[in-house]
């Protein structure tokens, strides 16, 4: 089977790590950067014009006109299916926080290995999310220290059905689509299905705000070196 190719976006105001972004990606086989933007703003206005739309934007935070925080909040209600990756020079706890809050997918820094970057993009593209240890470690503590943030249907144990935990705790420990279905017994439609029963139930926008469901649920153990 080939290798489907993901279509990507990046907006940084940087010209010159855009240049050496996409010089990285454009080498990678199944990647495609459809096009680039300078800041929030440039990237919804070429989006409306794109004949093809991108899998995965990587976003810069800090941008004139238009932030990656706020741009990332308008993709969430206009383009619910691209995938955004916030790619960063802050290393803060409040803004890798706010960053998933508003429903990116992954958060990376500048300074990843162009490596990890690769594997992000492609575990995004395939599962809908990607956070390493310190960003599970991080989304575990601030739902910790904020529980009156902590959503309402926590407080019924029977909201989800046994196959529903068993399929929420498959998605937590990255699993796809396809190998849930084979380590379950049941089609791949059939699980699109209860991970839509999933996002309706635990009112999570994406597969990301499943995996911090699964987190409050403790469905996702993290490692004891954090």
């Amino acid at each position: 089977m080939d290798t489907p190719i993901i279509k990507i976006a990046i907006a940084d105001d940087e010209a010159l790590f855009r240049a050496g972004m996409s010089f990285i990606l454009t080498r990678v086989k199944n990647f495609e950067i459809i096009f680039e933007a300078e800041n929030g703003t440039d990237l919804l206005e070429k989006l409306k014009i794109a004949p093809e739309k991108p899998d995965v934007i990587l976003m810069d935070l800090k941008m004139p006109s238009l932030n990656g925080v706020e741009c990332t909040k308008i993709l969430q209600k206009e383009y619910p299916e691209i995938k955004v990756i916030a790619v960063t020079s802050y290393d803060g706890k409040s803004f890798i926080t706010n960053m998933i809050d508003v429903g990116a997918s992954s958060y990376l820094l500048k300074n990843t290995s162009p490596k990890v970057v690769v594997h992000t993009i492609n575990e995004v593209y395939d599962k809908g999310f990607y956070y390493d240890e310190r960003v599970l470690k991080i989304i575990h503590e601030n739902l910790l220290s904020a529980k009156s943030k902590r959503i309402k249907s926590d407080l019924d144990n029977n909201l989800l059905t046994k196959r529903e935990k068993e399929i929420l705790e498959l998605i937590c420990n990255q699993y796809t689509t396809n190998e849930i279905a084979d380590k379950l017994f049941i089609s791949p439609r059939t699980v699109e299905g209860h991970r839509n029963n999933l996002l309706l139930k635990t009112e999570s926008k994406n597969v990301a705000g499943l995996v911090i469901y699964g987190i409050q649920k403790k469905l996702i153990e993290l490692s004891p070196d954090f």
